[in-house]
């Protein structure tokens, strides 16, 4: 097999990695329509022991309700809004669940102007972060809260800000949700103060749940990939594991039940929502489809026995932010996985790194990309070294290939026969050409994932008119470049012999233009400063060759 075979079974593998993808998103159709149901009960009252809207731990305790198994509608409860530095969060009324949060450093997928709305009650999704404690008529996700009087926001010089919202009493019970925010964090602190002014002791659980529909991110419908969207679970016994959405709604689902560490998250592209409690402290899972296309992953964290007069906290640190992976890292053990490069993690995971570490001595994506570019192409060099040779030799060959075809005509076999001959005397590996290709395939996937799946990416500029990395070049100037310069590695390489396979090498300059048309500009930028390192080696190689200068 020649370099021009196996550049052919290049384009071959390569199409097979986009139809794979292509199979995928087909097999993964956008949900059907969030339909909302009937509410359990009138706004205001608490949820009763059969409203099968409250999650129950395994080891029942107090009267609790089942699983959810339906989405409230449209909420008429009152909200308020929270501005802080980094988020604007509307708190509901009911159930004190924060409705909607918006990230003002990042900016929507669309109309730019806007920030980017992770958390939402019906815009573009569902999505809500909810709680509450089991038991008759303990305060849940669909109980009515006092809310604090304004909008409340982070004042400057202010680190934190505090948002308590009172439950009514029931039964000599007072509950207070109290939600702090922190200045420069994603974090939110989300407890429960719980207050036994009764007479007997209390029993009960507080639950702490992501609500989501099962749609994709805008943002992956517009680049038309692959993503996953669904729920994650991390514990240290089990590591990192993703849920799909479906094998919940068929109940073979798996994830772990019972832990004392380890989080709970909704993931998206570029974006993740996590439950994440302290250490040590028991927790339960769960994951079910509560309604149409509607889906609660979360935990339930049992609260000490309250004897009368006595009160106790429960707590939970909620992220909802861009997945960061320093910063996320940071946060708990695992989170940093919630950024998923597919299975070439062992290779994307390094050269984001790297890609990073040249973004801190650029303050550029684009500029990264071109310097981490450089670096493969010369730790690639000898093995690149040894194709060019080779082509080059065969390219110096030219002429007596041709005479061979029409002393031989169509006697293919021998043909065959007298080029091996002519390899064997000539010292030419026809194979020579075939490890720096495959070495690059793996590469060029990794780095397609890095740039589909790091939120660094989203939205940042090169220079001119690339804008965004991470989306295809608006004027295709770059596939262009891309293309001609494909061209020109063409006119470099020897003719082939075989005219039909002369013409199908001429074609794919114009194939892969047409494919890096919709391509993240960032990896058609990668593309195009290989193709032309390449070209430069390549042309100092022939060059050398065919003058019978000194061998490199």
């Amino acid at each position: 097999m020649d370099n021009r075979r196996l550049i052919l079974t290049l384009i071959f593998g390569f199409s097979l990695f986009m139809l794979w993808e292509g199979w995928m998103k087909h097999n993964n159709p956008p949900a059907a329509p969030v339909t909302p149901t009937t509410a359990a009960g009138a706004p205001g009252a608490h949820a009763t022991a059969t409203d099968a809207s409250i999650p129950q731990a395994s080891t029942p305790v107090g009267t609790s309700g089942d699983v959810p198994t339906g989405k409230r509608p449209a909420s008429t409860a009152p909200t308020i809004t929270v501005t802080t530095d980094m988020l604007v969060a509307r708190i509901s009324a009911e159930g004190g669940d924060i409705v909607h949060l918006e990230l003002t450093h990042h900016k929507a997928t669309g109309d730019k102007s806007k920030n980017f709305v992770l958390l939402d009650d019906g815009g573009n999704h569902i999505y809500t972060a909810q709680g509450g404690l089991t038991g008759k008529g303990l305060p849940n996700h669909k109980t009515r809260f006092e809310l604090p009087a304004g909008n409340p926001t982070l004042a400057a010089g202010q680190d934190t800000l505090q948002v308590r919202l009172k439950a009514p009493e029931v039964n000599g019970i007072a509950v207070t949700k109290v939600l702090t925010f922190t200045r420069g964090s994603y974090e939110i602190d989300v407890s429960y103060e719980i207050a036994n002014h009764g007479t007997e002791p209390l029993k009960t659980d507080a639950y702490f749940q992501l609500q989501r529909d099962g749609d994709p991110a805008e943002g992956v419908k517009a680049m038309g990939a692959h993503t996953f969207t669904g729920p994650a679970f991390y514990t240290e016994a089990d590591k990192f594991m993703k849920v799909k959405f479906d094998a919940i709604a068929d109940g073979d689902a798996k994830y772990p039940k019972k832990a004392d560490n380890g989080w709970v998250a909704m993931i998206q592209h570029y974006f993740v929502s996590a439950l994440i409690p302290k250490e040590g402290v028991e927790r339960e899972y769960f994951a079910r489809k509560i309604g149409n296309n509607l889906y609660t992953a979360g935990m339930i964290l049992p609260v000490p026995e309250i004897a009368p007069g006595q009160q106790q906290t429960v707590s939970t640190e909620l992220y909802a932010g861009p997945q960061e992976q320093d910063k996320l890292k940071a946060i708990a053990p695992g989170l940093d996985l919630v950024v998923d490069y597919g299975w070439l993690t062992v290779i994307a995971a390094p050269l984001f790194w790297v890609l990073q570490w040249f973004h801190k001595l650029t303050g550029n994506w684009g500029w990264a990309i071109i310097l981490v570019t450089v670096c493969l192409k010369a730790i690639f060099f000898p093995l690149s070294a040894t194709s060019y040779k080779s082509m080059a030799k065969m390219r110096t060959l030219g002429p007596r290939m041709q005479r061979m075809k029409e002393q031989f005509g169509d006697d293919k076999v021998r043909m065959q026969q007298e080029m091996m001959k002519i390899y064997k005397t000539e010292k030419i590996n026809p194979l020579g050409g075939c490890l720096p290709i495959v070495v690059q395939i793996p590469v060029f996937i990794a780095l397609y994932w890095v740039l589909l799946g790091s939120v660094e990416m989203r939205q940042a500029p090169w220079l001119g008119w690339i804008t965004d990395l991470s989306v295809k070049d608006p004027y295709y100037i770059l596939p262009i470049i891309m293309g001609i310069s494909m061209l020109i590695q063409q006119r470099l390489n020897p003719t082939p012999p075989d005219p039909m396979q002369a013409k199908v090498m001429m074609a794919m300059p114009i194939v892969f233009t047409f494919m890096f048309l919709f391509f993240p500009a960032g990896l058609v930028l990668y593309w195009v400063v290989n193709n032309t390192l390449s070209i430069a080696q390549q042309w100092q190689i022939t060059r050398m060759i065919e003058s019978g200068g000194k061998k490199t």
